[in-house]
């Protein structure tokens, strides 16, 4: 059996994986900023770092997999002013923080169950864990590298590049990083413009607002992730993941606060899945290509020509390594709900062949060869890197065999009953178990009702704030689908088909 090698972004090269402490793996992933509808770039780390969750596990090991969720939304970005996006959007909505956070968490949650991911050992989020953020950047000032300003607290990235590496894992360096980074308005608070805050001081129009040594404010967005990860997996733990978008600043940042806090590298494997672009660009607002992951499953977009199933695009994500960009256009996914369904229905066929009690030996030894080393080549790939797409490439080729001993073209002693045995096994083993897909021959009414029923809230918001472009913009693109809403006279809204 091969080992499983993972990219390390941090040596940027391939290593053998080995836990920390045998047969157990702490993993982190960044979870989302639930200010908003989660959109089609959060299905690609949730789903590949859920693939890897679920391989760890058949491998043998327990896993403790922490994803926090960011309920206070707090950044200070590259090229960006500190905002409060819950805040931000809480007044746009005209809700309560927590209420929208509440909205969106909950949106976020149904959204990964339609994919069939599963849920993390642990769900922190951010503020639940101001206590644990000021013990950490009170940590980092007593050590040195973080000063206050106006009751602000800013990390000294200078006098920690000194001593330590910092820039490693994005390859970016400090020189270049003081040279380029924008003069924003505030910034005449920091000692240099590439420090970064670890708590602001909050202006009084802020809505959320914590006690602290430096006074009333609000944690940076760094300390966050480093103070969650340190309390759950301790001062060094096994892989962190997150989209490569989050290199820099976020997880360039974690490792120096981490480092200073617990006197470790904090992580042993980076692991970063590339980014995802909409028929060749960027997905961004500027392009009117955001999709948010109900109007990847309802169709009810304009780039979109129709609905696609949650399993057709957890599919199509696996299609692709997840080191290596992902165009999402509408032929590339119904392609890919066209190989889907192929796969699907070999595999549910060769579930239900049933081998027999009598053991018999192969009659074409080229096939069972060739038939073995696909079979093999499932753990060989997934082994190296976790690459999905070649692993499903192999199985691929073994669904011409399937069909053919279902259409009588091979012979059913053409392989032995142990090599049908173990394809029946393996299939199932990394289709439904690694892969974690499952099969949608038989539509689920049930998901469309939940699709419909978060449009015609979603209408019901735009209505109540009276958003009626947006009202008649859910309306008629669902009306174009042959689907008609109804406003009923009690305030509610029905729809029929």
């Amino acid at each position: 059996m091969s080992q499983l090698k993972v990219y390390n972004s941090l040596t940027r090269q391939k290593e053998v994986f080995e836990s920390i402490t045998p047969g157990h793996v702490g993993m982190y992933v960044c979870g989302p900023t639930v200010s908003g509808e989660s959109h089609l770039g959060h299905a690609r780390p949730y789903i590949t770092f859920d693939v890897l969750y679920r391989y760890l596990t058949h491998l043998g090991y327990k896993v403790r997999y922490v994803r926090n969720i960011t309920d206070a939304g707090h950044f200070e970005e590259e090229g960006r002013e500190a905002e409060d996006k819950i805040s931000k959007k809480a007044i746009l909505e005209k809700l309560e923080p927590m209420e929208l956070v509440q909205k969106y968490t909950n949106l976020f949650h149904w959204a990964m169950e339609q994919f069939n991911t599963i849920k993390p050992s642990i769900e922190p989020t951010a503020t639940g864990h101001i206590v644990e953020q000021i013990g950490m950047i009170q940590q980092i000032i007593e050590a040195g590298y973080a000063y206050e300003t106006n009751g602000s607290v800013y990390f000294d990235v200078k006098k920690y590049a000194a001593t330590h590496d910092y820039g490693k894992l994005s390859g970016r360096v400090i020189d270049d990083l003081l040279e380029t980074t924008r003069e924003l308005e505030g910034q005449e608070e920091k000692k240099d413009r590439a420090d970064f805050a670890l708590w602001k001081n909050a202006a009084p129009e802020h809505i959320m607002r914590w006690q602290s040594p430096w006074g009333v404010g609000f944690p940076g967005w760094h300390i966050e992730c480093s103070a969650m990860a340190t309390k759950y997996l301790g001062a060094q733990f096994d892989i962190h993941g997150g989209g490569m978008d989050l290199q820099f600043p976020h997880h360039e940042s974690e490792i120096a606060q981490s480092t200073i806090c617990n006197h470790t590298a904090p992580v042993r494997y980076w692991m970063h899945n590339n980014m995802i672009t909409i028929n060749g660009k960027k997905m961004g607002k500027s392009y009117n290509n955001v999709i948010k992951l109900t109007e990847l499953f309802s169709g009810n977009h304009p780039i979109l020509e129709k609905a696609y199933h949650p399993m057709t695009v957890r599919f199509f994500i696996l299609q692709t390594q997840y080191r290596s960009t992902l165009d999402f256009g509408n032929e590339a996914l119904q392609g890919a709900e066209k190989g889907l369904k192929r796969l699907l229905e070999a595999h549910e066929w060769l579930q239900k062949y049933e081998v027999g009690n009598t053991k018999y030996e192969a009659k074409d030894a080229a096939l069972e060869a060739s038939s073995l080393k696909l079979i093999a080549e499932f753990e060989e790939f997934m082994n190296d890197d976790l690459n999905t797409a070649k692993a499903l490439a192999s199985m691929f080729e073994l669904v011409p065999v399937i069909n053919g001993l279902k259409d009588k073209h091979i012979a059913a002693d053409a392989l032995s009953s142990d090599t049908i045995t173990l394809m029946q096994k393996q299939m199932k083993l990394y289709i439904e178990d690694i892969f974690g897909l499952k099969a949608i021959s038989a539509e689920d009414s049930g998901r469309f009702n939940s699709v419909m029923q978060i449009l015609i809230e979603l209408r019901k918001d735009a209505k109540s704030k009276k958003d009626f472009v947006t009202s008649d913009k859910i309306r008629n693109q669902l009306a174009e689908l042959g689907i008609q809403l109804k406003d009923e006279k009690d305030g509610g809204m029905s729809f029929s088909m």
